[in-house]
């Protein structure tokens, strides 16, 4: 196992380009076992969660290969329909075979998903959906069991306590492609990566409208034919180098982004003080200014994403003055917290928000990262940080995030790899709480 060795207070500057989006390319590449043909999917990032993916459509009987930054992927031989808990486990987007398979199949067996530790993500409203649409749906031994003689068209309601369900949209929506009639998925997310999913789809012939807003309906057809796709720039990793730009005071051109899907994160950065110019494909930042304490809220989109929210919380603990961040998606998502104190941030926890006395000085220190988000917010800390952190469990990091420490160095940084000897003692099976209430458990390499 790695880990990842900081040294702190530099200031980032110059130019970066960005991947296309994990979270755009992962439903795309489940989706691929409707066509039962040939599928290219263009600017595909080179990650762990990628190669996962690869594994579990290759262990369903697809052809996978990379090439170049593409993926083709060649699913008419695909057989199986069990998608077994050793892949499953290692991330939830794995969940998004089960509409696709019940769609094409009329039978599915898929693990109950793993993924980051980040809180209680159920897919009771999954199956919700594909149950309305005539699957008959039952859980045994850690598996969904889906059978469906022909899926109907019907109207779903997908809305719950965290707001939409990105994944639970994919794998109805996917599946109402192929359903007997019309869908109409309501409450649906809106996020970019699922109207990229659905520009994908109704590029191999599909008939989905409303993509990008809550309502989204879909007239089911008899097929689809063999598409090429290019996936979506990744707003989540153009915005970690944003807030990381702005932590270190430094200034960068963030590449081939698309700065319309990352409104309210380059709100939020104005709002604390950092100076940003947009163009069609580019985001400027200079943060060379005083920054403000400001209260955040992580809202589905085009709300502030949850998946910048530790971000934010680092780039908060160097601001002088008060911050709030709350998270409406994921309440308890604050495992990183921890971590930011033992660098010296002064956070309290108060329910579904965090306290940020920010100002104070962040000393370098040893750190263990318990989620991919998490991950980047320990760097952007470490990158701020006086003196040398050391980040480990960062196979989380590597899910999410190609290249990073080559970026980083781009931009001046100076970041190494290395094996990390201590970690490879297995941590025991127990529960820990640390020192501003959460509860944490091992977490498997997902």
């Amino acid at each position: 196992m790695d880990m990842l060795v900081v040294q702190g207070g530099c200031t980032l500057r110059g130019d970066v380009y960005v991947d296309g989006a994990k979270n755009a390319a992962l439903p795309i590449m489940a989706a691929s076992i409707l066509l039962a043909g040939d599928v290219r999917i263009k600017r595909v990032p080179d990650l762990v969660d990628v190669q996962t993916m690869s594994l579990l459509l290759q262990s369903l009987g697809a052809k996978v290969t990379r090439s170049e930054g593409s993926l083709d992927i060649d699913t008419r031989d695909v057989a199986s329909q069990h998608a077994d808990y050793e892949l499953v486990r290692r991330m939830r987007a794995s969940v998004c075979v089960l509409g696709p398979l019940i769609a094409r199949f009329g039978r599915a067996s898929v693990s109950l998903p793993g993924g980051c530790n980040i809180g209680h993500r159920p897919i009771d409203l999954h199956l919700k959906g594909l149950a309305a649409l005539g699957a008959d749906l039952r859980i045994e031994r850690g598996y969904v069991i889906a059978e469906a003689s022909q899926l109907r068209g019907a109207d779903v309601f997908l809305g719950g306590p965290g707001g939409s369900t990105v994944t639970g949209t994919c794998n109805v929506m996917t599946a109402a492609c192929l359903a007997k009639g019309r869908t109409i998925i309501r409450a649906a997310a809106s996020e970019p990566e699922v109207a990229d999913l659905g520009r994908f789809l109704n590029d191999a012939g599909a008939r989905i409208s409303g993509l990008g807003t809550s309502t989204v309906e879909i007239t089911g057809v008899e097929g689809l034919t063999s598409v090429t796709h290019t996936v979506i720039p990744d707003r989540i990793e153009a915005a970690t180098f944003a807030i990381a730009a702005a932590a270190t005071r430094g200034e960068i051109s963030i590449h081939d982004v698309r700065p319309g899907q990352m409104t309210s994160v380059i709100e939020a950065l104005r709002a604390i003080g950092v100076a940003i110019h947009v163009t069609d494909d580019r985001i400027d930042i200079s943060a060379s200014g005083p920054l403000r304490s400001v209260e955040l809220a992580a809202l589905p989109f085009p709300g502030i994403p949850t998946d910048t929210q530790a971000q934010f919380m680092a780039l908060l603990a160097t601001v002088a003055g008060i911050s709030v961040v709350t998270d409406r998606v994921f309440p308890d998502r604050f495992m990183h917290a921890s971590e930011l104190v033992r660098m010296g941030a002064a956070v309290r926890r108060e329910g579904a928000s965090v306290v940020i006395d920010g100002g104070g000085r962040l000393t370098g220190t040893s750190v263990m990262a318990s989620d991919l988000r998490a991950s980047a917010a320990l760097v952007i800390a470490a990158l701020a940080a006086d003196g040398e952190s050391q980040i480990r469990r960062i196979y989380h990091l590597d899910r999410g995030y190609a290249r990073l420490e080559q970026k980083l160095n781009g931009l001046g940084a100076d970041v190494f790899r290395r094996p990390d000897v201590a970690t490879s003692t297995k941590r025991p099976h127990y529960l820990q709480e640390d020192s501003i209430g959460n509860k944490e458990s091992e977490v498997h390499l997902d």
